[in-house]
Formats: structure tokens, sequence, C-alpha cells
């Protein structure tokens, strides 16, 4: 069983400390003297060093109910030590019992709609779908079935920037943990990927740069190629090109047609955006500079 499925199943609270800072000795050392002072009992502990850039990241989360204190307190009392890494580093502490939400991007394709939607039906996902925007009403009736309100912005060729503006302002007023691009094909506008920076999700498959374009798996079986796979990344204004949270691949033979192709596609396309999605909402991700380091 991984971890993220053990933190997605068993419903008890946590107080999850993410942490990144220049890489140096005794910061182990300081954050178990911290979560030891504070009573604090770990139920998971990841750390990696890069070597590379010189950074140290970790992922702490203690049962809530062994620290006598709210995440306030516990994120006060945290400033002080956190304080000691220098100027550079981030950190946050986030509570497991605060609900999160999301918001879904459409078009026309449903296969990643209907899966995050059944996935926070029952459970999977740690967090309510409160709203889903389509720039077409194709996806209007899923949504439906699943008692999530579902907002139309159509998206006229001379009236982009008046539909992102309409999109932004719904978003905004959900303020949700997470945008997701669920096959929603419009190009974010650079001040929207700057706003929603670090919550914007979207999926794409893994023939780019190759294939560029529509029907990129029509494209690719005229190539005869015998991988196929799919990308989950954070949105930034480099299109297809921010943060990588998820990849996933699966081999092909000459014997799949076309239509095979695009169905196994979907399926890819379908788990690496679930897994993407829910280790962001458990703060298993952390993003420095164009990579992540993601604790799963």
């Amino acid at each position: 069983m991984t971890n993220s499925q053990i933190s997605s199943d068993d419903g008890e609270r946590r107080f999850v400390l993410t942490l990144g800072c220049p890489d140096r000795t005794g910061i182990v050392a300081a954050l178990s003297g911290f979560l030891t002072g504070v009573g604090g009992w770990i139920t998971e502990a990841a750390y990696h060093s890069d070597q590379t850039t010189g950074w140290f990241f970790t992922r702490q989360a203690v049962r809530a109910d062994s620290v006598s204190m709210t995440v306030d307190e516990f994120r006060s009392r945290f400033a002080d030590v956190a304080a000691m890494f220098g100027p550079e580093v981030e950190w946050e502490v986030t509570d497991t019992g605060a609900p999160k939400s999301v918001v879904l991007l459409v078009s026309k394709d449903s296969h990643c709609l209907t899966d995050l939607l059944a996935r926070a039906e029952r459970g999977d996902l740690p967090a309510k779908v409160c709203a889903v925007i389509g720039n077409h009403r194709d996806l209007e009736e899923i949504t439906a079935r699943f008692d999530v309100p579902f907002h139309h912005v159509p998206f006229p060729a001379d009236g982009k920037a008046e539909a992102f503006a309409e999109v932004r302002r719904l978003v905004d007023g959900y303020n949700p943990d997470a945008i997701v691009l669920a096959r929603f094909m419009q190009i974010l506008p650079a001040e929207l990927c700057e706003a929603w920076a670090g919550r914007a999700i979207n999926i794409h498959h893994s023939f780019l740069p190759s294939f560029i374009g529509a029907r990129p798996y029509h494209q690719a079986f005229n190539r005869g190629v015998k991988l196929i796979g799919a990308t989950c990344h954070y949105v930034t204004a480099d299109l297809d090109a921010g943060p990588i949270i998820e990849q996933d691949v699966s081999r092909i033979t000459h014997d799949y047609s076309a239509a095979d192709m695009v169905r196994q596609g979907r399926d890819i396309e379908t788990l690496v955006l679930a897994r993407g999605v829910l280790w962001h909402l458990e703060n298993r991700v952390l993003v420095h500079d164009r990579k992540t380091v993601v604790f799963a």
C-alpha cells in the first residue's frame, strides 16, 4: 500500500509540514526536535537532498490529536524554526481536516471529467468538486448527474479575452485549492497562469514536442510509434512546459488501430491526471524552479 493510499483511506486528521531550503547539516535534527517538543506523533516522514541544486526537501505528517494546539499555533511555533534555515526557506503547514475544493475546466472530452467526479464522490480525492466550467455544453448533463454546478462560458473567436475574464471571475469566486484543466482545449493567458500558479493542473499526451496539433494519436499511428503516454503538470505561460507532477506510458503493438491508441491514451490520461491531482491535494508535490519533488 502506498503512502497516498494510506492518507486517503484512514480518515485520520493530520498536520502536514512541507519544507524546502538550501541543504546543510542539522535540518533533520531541528525538525525532529521541534516535532518532539510539541508532542507530534509522526505518521509519515520523507526527505530528499538534491545534489544538483543543493536543496533539501521534506514532507512530515503528524497526527493532529497528538499536538495540543491549533494548526495556526503550530504554524506560529514552526516559523521560528524555519527562520533558522535562512531567508530562502519555503515551507507550509496544512491541516487535512480543513475542507479542500476543486474547479474543473472542460471542453468536449469526458474521460477525465467523469473519472475525477466519480473519485470525488467516492471519497478517493480529499476535496469537493465545487464547479465545472465548460466552453461547450457537451458535458453539462454528465456534470448534473453528480449534482455539481455547471457554468457554460462560450469562447467566440473575437471574444476570448472576455471569456477568460468570466472564467477567472467564476473560478476565483470558489477560491479552489486546485484548478484542473480536464481536457480543456483553450490556452490559458499568461495573467491567469500567474494568478493560478501552483494550483492550475493540466494533462496532455506525452508525444510532445512531436505530433503537435489535431489528432495526435492518429499522427502517431501513421508513424508506427510503440509507446504512448501522458504528462500531468502545473500550468505556466510556457505551453505544456510547466513543472511535471506525474507521467506514465503504455506499450502498444502493430496490431493496434488508431482507435485503439486513442482509447488507451484516454485511459493513461485519466490515471495520470487523477494521481497528479491527488498528490497535489495531499501536499505531496514540492516545486522548486522548473522541477518537482513528489513524495508519493
